[in-house]
């Protein structure tokens, strides 16, 4: 079985398909050994009980790989379609003990990553013809947080940063801990010339006297409006105007999520993506082969 294409990093995969493999099987898949003759061959059947986007189909490849490179992959549907109900993802054929070694993990990614992608295509399919974009957050599994970006990306939505590391988020609490607004901002300059660093700089606000002290001071790329009702961030889009990228987050629901776009702003960002989904209902369906 050869390795397929995933816009992920190829050795963090490789390292949470190993970690999660040793945490099902242990010391041996025990319930296989004992029931599956060692050369039984046999094939199975990813079949989908749901409406969405598919989205795992390169990790479960790769769970495979990992398994048994010997084992068979016949894909009929690609990251990204319109699955339903009865549909075939895949077929997967070889030993039947390393299909059913494979299969919990294979399902577990599938059934998730496929839920997020599905939740955010149903917001972006909100947002047809506007402009706003929908983002991630931070809010992800821990360790997974990668695989579930990508799932966000299958959806049709954008991935906000990846993590503290690639770029500057002034929350409530830094600008409290800071001393204030003016504060924090002139400290995380100074701090990105000292370490010769070049990060977007982003900084929430919860109200219009916190955000009139951004567009008085300036030194930002993106200003957050936090927990903003729909009537008071079109106010604050018309004060913001286009000197900077805006971003709406806090309180925002499928039934409320196009009324945010209207008012012009430029993302928004949703937290349930990725910590608040109902998984893709799916099963592997195996058959031995005789």
């Amino acid at each position: 079985m050869n390795k397929m294409n995933l816009s992920v990093s190829e050795a963090n995969l490789d390292k949470i398909i190993v970690q999660a493999l040793a945490e099902d099987i242990g010391d041996g898949d025990h319930t296989t050994l004992a029931t599956i003759p060692p050369d039984a061959q046999g094939k199975a059947r990813l079949i989908v009980k749901d409406t969405g986007i598919l989205c795992g189909v390169p990790i479960a490849h790769e769970i495979f790989l990992k398994v048994d490179p010997d084992l068979q992959m016949i894909i009929h549907f690609q990251d990204g379609s319109e699955i339903k109900n009865g549909d075939v993802v895949f077929e997967v054929k070889g030993r039947a003990a390393s299909i059913l070694q494979a299969e919990r993990l294979v399902l577990n990614f599938m059934q998730r990553l496929s839920g997020i992608a599905t939740a955010t295509h149903w917001v972006v399919i909100k947002l047809q013809g506007l402009h706003t974009r929908i983002l991630d957050t931070r809010k992800t599994t821990p360790l997974l947080r990668e695989l579930e970006k990508y799932a966000v990306r299958t959806g049709g939505g954008w991935n906000h940063r990846m993590g503290l590391f690639d770029m500057i988020m002034i929350k409530d609490n830094h600008v409290d801990f800071a001393g204030g607004i003016t504060l924090a901002i002139d400290s995380v300059h100074e701090y990105l010339h000292k370490k010769g660093k070049e990060l977007k700089v982003e900084i929430e606000v919860r109200n219009y006297d916190e955000l009139q002290q951004v567009l008085d001071h300036g030194g930002i790329d993106r200003i957050m409006l936090d927990n903003f009702s729909v009537e008071k961030m079109s106010e604050a889009m018309q004060r913001i105007g286009s000197r900077y990228e805006t971003e709406a987050s806090g309180g925002i629901t499928m039934d409320n999520v196009r009324a945010y776009a209207e008012t012009g702003v430029d993302f928004i960002s949703i937290g349930a993506l990725t910590h608040h989904i109902k998984s893709l209902d799916m099963s592997l369906k195996a058959v031995r082969e005789r």
